[in-house]
């Protein structure tokens, strides 16, 4: 994606956000799921730039769209591909439709020096690509890249052939509209559309290869399966040709941010071995087709855990202290005033059955002098706490009467300011409780994000710079 997938300022933050998180998920799909499957090659579908035919004539720009390009898919001279043989196949984002390359041929020139032919074919095992270029199918046959692509076509339905082959186009081929597309498509299905320049009548966009051209193709080539991309969804659909059915699977993009709440690739196994009369059986060429994870759907339950956190810091301390540990902390103080100051209660009592008396000595100095008490006070343990709960029980009584009668007085008075200096003074407590809670919890997502963001950041930028 670039500036022209969103309606982003060219250097706003947003455009830079999704652009980073785009690539890292593109970049972090091919590194964490493709490359583990140990690909013998890797086939790329075309559109790999959103605003390539806008930047082509801006070196810079399609300079540093291709760097990305090439780190996103670790396709450099030292990167994990090195030893893996990739084809590309062009794409409409990638040089424009053919009305496009007969005004701009330099569209092809910049393609080509990059990626190599747009039309060529390749062998993997037993079974024969085929490539082509489907933006210029339907041109003009007087152009030359229209025409230089149907020579390529026709010359390979002449000599004969072992191998099955397989078709590789960006543009779908034709299929009638609302040709159903299978159980893998999420989104609506897409029919036919054909935009033309009112000047020449060269085409400037369709969704599918013309009839015409598809069956030209399908039985010059005679693919066993075709494979496209374009349509950025996932689509599977039956061709019925001279030479039997043709299945071809349309697949969406790998990316998160181009439609597709269901990003994906294809797994094609192909044998190491062909049948006599050269045609495929079923064994010989198999395919999977693989999703990525839902990122949005991630983001989103990022959210519901960020506010379900708020709510949790907010709400359950008070109440948790409240409602669990109240009684055990009741308890606790209880044992430690009964064990750790019962000693000091016991020298109390002591000194309480003591008199002392003052005493003169021959020398006339005065000394205190400690006596037992000759009527000593002995009460019980159990007698001075059922006292002190009794004197605990009074003072209480006491004080709730007074209260009582404090808040009939104020009722009978019926004085509206008391009214207003307890509704302020209840006010203030609210506010007042409401300002520390938002500073606790304001706190501790401090000390959460503290923890957390340099350990997120660390290993988002891992993924991005990891070799």
């Amino acid at each position: 994606m670039d500036r022209t997938s969103h309606d982003f300022g060219p250097k706003s933050v947003a455009l830079e956000i999704a652009t980073f998180y785009s690539d890292l998920y593109m970049r972090r799909a091919f590194l964490s799921s493709i490359l583990p499957f140990k690909p013998d090659a890797i086939l790329f579908l075309g559109d790999y730039f959103d605003g390539g035919t806008t930047y082509i004539l801006l070196a810079n720009r399609w300079q540093e769209s291709l760097s990305r390009f090439k780190h996103i898919f670790d396709l450099g001279k030292q990167g994990k591909t090195k030893d893996i043989p990739v084809y590309y196949i062009p794409g409409n984002h990638d040089i424009g439709y053919a009305g496009h390359l007969f005004h701009k041929p330099e569209f092809i020139e910049r393609y080509e020096g990059t990626f190599g032919k747009r039309n060529y074919n390749f062998t993997i095992g037993k079974v024969d690509f085929v490539a082509i270029d489907a933006q210029t199918i339907d041109g003009n046959i007087k152009d030359n890249t229209t025409s230089f692509t149907w020579s390529f076509v026709d010359g390979l339905s002449t000599g004969g052939r072992t191998n099955p082959r397989v078709l590789l186009t960006h543009i779908p081929l034709y299929r009638p509209d609302w040709t159903p597309c299978g159980p893998h498509r999420s989104s609506e299905i897409i029919n036919q559309r054909i935009s033309r320049s009112a000047y020449d009548q060269r085409i400037l966009y369709q969704n599918y290869v013309t009839k015409e051209s598809a069956e030209h193709i399908l039985d010059s080539i005679q693919p066993v399966l075709v494979l496209s991309g374009h349509d950025h969804e996932q689509c599977t659909v039956n061709h019925e040709t001279k030479h039997g059915t043709v299945k071809e699977h349309t697949l969406g993009t790998v990316s998160w941010q181009q439609g597709n709440f269901y990003p994906s690739f294809m797994l094609l196994s192909v044998g190491n071995f062909t049948h006599a009369n050269g045609s495929s059986q079923e064994p010989v060429i198999l395919t999977q087709l693989c999703f990525l994870p839902t990122q949005l759907f991630i983001y989103i339950w990022y959210i519901i855990l960020f506010v379900v956190t708020i709510l949790a810091l907010s709400i359950l301390p008070t109440y948790d202290i409240n409602l669990h540990f109240g009684h055990l902390m009741t308890k606790i103080n209880k044992l430690v005033r009964e064990d750790l100051f019962s000693s000091s209660r016991k020298e109390k009592n002591e000194d309480e059955n003591c008199e002392y008396e003052m005493m003169w000595d021959a020398e006339g100095s005065l000394h205190v002098i400690k006596k037992l008490s000759k009527t000593p006070l002995v009460v019980s343990k159990e007698t001075s706490s059922t006292e002190r709960g009794n004197a605990v029980m009074r003072a209480a009584r006491k004080q709730m009467v007074l209260e009582q009668e404090g808040a009939t007085k104020v009722d009978i008075s019926g004085d509206p300011g008391s009214d207003v200096k307890n509704l302020t003074r209840s006010s203030k407590s609210l506010l007042r409780i409401m300002l520390q809670r938002f500073i606790r919890v304001l706190g501790m997502v401090l000390v959460i994000a503290v923890v957390n963001v340099p350990l997120y950041m660390m290993l988002l930028f891992k993924d991005w710079a990891e070799q």
